[in-house]
C-alpha cells in the first residue's frame, strides 16, 4: 500500500497560491484542495488566514466573479446563483453584494428572451403544457416565480 507524500506547510502554501492564482477561489474549494493535498489538519486555519492575508482569497470576490460569470455565461436567474453560493458556504452579505451586480433591465431581457426561446421550441404541445414546460424550465433556471408568471410570452 502506497502513502501519499505529505507536504510540508510552504509546498502546501505555495501550491494552493498558484491554485488561487489561477481563478478565484472559496474557503470551502480551498479546503477540499488541503484534503486533497494531504496536509494535516492542525495547519489548514494557519494557511488559510495566510492566503486571506495575501488577498489570495477573498470571498467577496469569489461570490460577485461566481455570479457574473453565471449570469453572463450561463444565464441562470438569482435565485439559482443564491442557492449555489449557499452550498459553497459563501456569507449572506457576500450572496447580496454579488447579486446586486446584476442589472435588472437586463435581467428582465434576458428572462423574457430565455422564455420566448423556450415557448417557441414546444410548438408541438398544447398551449397549457407549453406554458406549464416553459415555466418549469425558468424556475429551474433560477427566475423568481413572480417573475416568470407576469412574462409577456403567455399573453397576460
Amino acid at each position: 500500500m502506497q502513502y501519499k507524500k505529505q507536504l510540508t506547510v510552504e509546498q502546501a502554501l505555495q501550491k494552493l497560491k498558484h491554485y488561487c492564482a489561477y481563478q478565484e477561489r472559496c474557503h470551502s474549494e480551498v479546503k477540499e484542495k488541503l484534503y486533497s493535498l494531504g496536509v494535516w489538519k492542525k495547519d489548514h486555519d494557519g494557511i488559510i488566514s495566510t492566503l486571506i492575508e495575501e488577498n489570495y482569497l477573498n470571498e467577496e470576490r469569489f461570490a460577485i466573479a461566481y455570479a457574473g460569470g453565471k449570469w453572463r455565461v450561463k444565464h441562470w436567474g438569482r435565485v439559482r446563483i443564491k442557492y449555489e453560493l449557499k452550498q459553497k458556504q459563501i456569507s449572506e452579505y457576500c450572496i447580496k453584494k454579488a447579486l446586486k451586480q446584476i442589472d435588472e433591465e437586463e435581467y428582465l431581457r434576458v428572462l423574457n428572451e430565455t422564455a420566448a426561446a423556450k415557448y417557441a421550441s414546444l410548438k408541438n404541445d398544447q398551449y397549457l403544457v407549453r406554458k406549464k414546460k416553459t415555466i418549469d424550465y425558468l424556475v429551474n433556471r433560477g427566475f423568481e416565480i413572480s417573475l416568470v408568471n407576469n412574462c409577456p410570452v403567455f399573453g397576460k
